[in-house]
């Protein structure tokens, strides 16, 4: 028989005959012109055997349980190549045979082609599980890993079963010297890497986590943010430009709210609603963790929505992150700030100068930022928290002395 260049045939191993006087029937699969050939487990009287119509005759009962068999195998052989023929996989003779014998056995995987796997079922789940932001990042780490076994081992990908910490050390100073990224942007490729090489562990392709030993890179974490004097500075100068006014405003609004720019941006006036307390809240998702955000509007956040309320169903003007970051460089300089300020400082700005340094307490932040987890709040804020009490320390220890 032939199916897509896959052909069955049975043959009799006439130099196995018995003291009967029976020879046992093989089974030769051939499948683009590879072959493999296993013992059916039936026997017969060669003389028995039509070779030509491959069935055993005449037909006494014995015989027709032999035809009966054969015609069983090769079905069940056809039903094997096209479970392979509808899977994902690429397959050859061998697959077929396992496929057929019920062997699980993983054949040998390799890193970029696996991974390729993992982002092609992680894209059925983008807009229920998994943004498509996020998927795009795990596909750039991919990329970098192809890149880098090309550039390490000559090759277009390296094995599964031969990786060990060395690649990862070896992966992480390539990102380091020859893609020139930061610690954490590193530290945040490996934590891509790590999920497909985990999935292949469940899958067991891996025995054991090559990667079980890995610790991120110390990253040294410093909030920017603005005091309350470069504050006041930044809301009380008069521009002449509309344009800077215009980003003044912005960055100063999610100063007093803490709303990160995807937020700011598509904030509507459905998401401004009348509280349990009689005010203005800013109740909307949280784009990065889905989360839910419940943010009281205080005076300062309200007097700009007021500034700009138009009969448009957005709360404020659109205006792109790029030229916001641009603009609050001109508006830096303008006004005296001596920092590298971005619309995120204006978040970390709500968190520090708004909240922290007026006691509102930790669990309160993390719930107002949106955080996924106090953990999060505690590892940016935890300096400011300290600052804090040493100022509040150097206040008491002044009146003392």
């Amino acid at each position: 028989m032939n199916q897509n260049n896959l052909s069955v045939l049975f043959l009799l191993k006439k130099d196995k005959t018995n003291q009967k006087g029976t020879c046992p029937i093989y089974c030769r699969i051939t499948y683009l012109k590879k072959r493999k050939q296993f013992s059916t487990g039936e026997f017969i009287n060669p003389f028995e055997w039509n070779a030509k119509g491959q069935t055993a005759s005449p037909k006494t009962i014995s015989n027709q349980q032999i035809n009966l068999q054969l015609d069983i195998i090769t079905a069940n052989i056809k039903k094997a190549h096209l479970q392979l023929q509808t899977s994902d996989d690429e397959y050859g003779i061998t697959e077929i045979l396992n496929k057929y014998l019920g062997k699980t056995e993983k054949k040998e995987e390799k890193v970029v082609s696996y991974f390729h796997k993992f982002l092609k079922r992680q894209l059925k789940l983008i807009g229920k599980d998994l943004k498509i932001s996020t998927w795009k990042k795990s596909e750039y780490v991919c990329n970098d890993v192809s890149a880098f076994i090309k550039s390490k081992y000559g090759e277009n990908d390296y094995s599964l079963e031969k990786l060990n910490q060395s690649f990862l050390t070896d992966f992480e100073y390539y990102l380091k010297t020859v893609k020139n990224q930061k610690q954490v942007t590193i530290n945040k490729a490996i934590q891509r890497l790590r999920k497909p090489i985990k999935m292949a562990v469940a899958e067991g392709y891996l025995l054991k986590d090559p990667f079980v030993l890995h610790k991120p890179g110390r990253v040294r974490k410093q909030v920017v943010f603005l005091s309350t004097e470069e504050l006041k500075l930044l809301e009380e100068h008069a521009f002449t430009q509309p344009r800077l006014e215009l980003v003044r405003d912005l960055f100063i609004f999610c100063c007093y709210t803490g709303l990160a720019y995807h937020e700011m941006s598509n904030l509507k006036k459905e998401h401004v609603i009348k509280g349990f307390d009689g005010h203005d809240w800013i109740q909307m998702k949280r784009e990065k963790t889905d989360k839910l955000i419940s943010i009281p509007l205080l005076p300062k956040a309200d007097l700009i929505v007021c500034k700009y309320r138009k009969e448009t169903e957005f709360v404020l003007p659109k205006f792109s992150n790029q030229k916001i970051n641009s603009y609050l460089k001109e508006i830096a300089g303008i006004v005296g700030i001596n920092k590298s300020i971005s619309h995120h400082t204006a978040r970390k700005t709500f968190a520090s100068t708004v909240l922290l340094y007026n006691d509102v307490p930790m669990e309160i932040v993390s719930e107002l930022l949106g955080h996924s987890s106090m953990k999060i709040t505690q590892e940016h804020y935890g300096k400011v928290v300290q600052k804090r009490i040493s100022e509040e320390m150097g206040r008491v220890s002044r009146k003392l002395s």
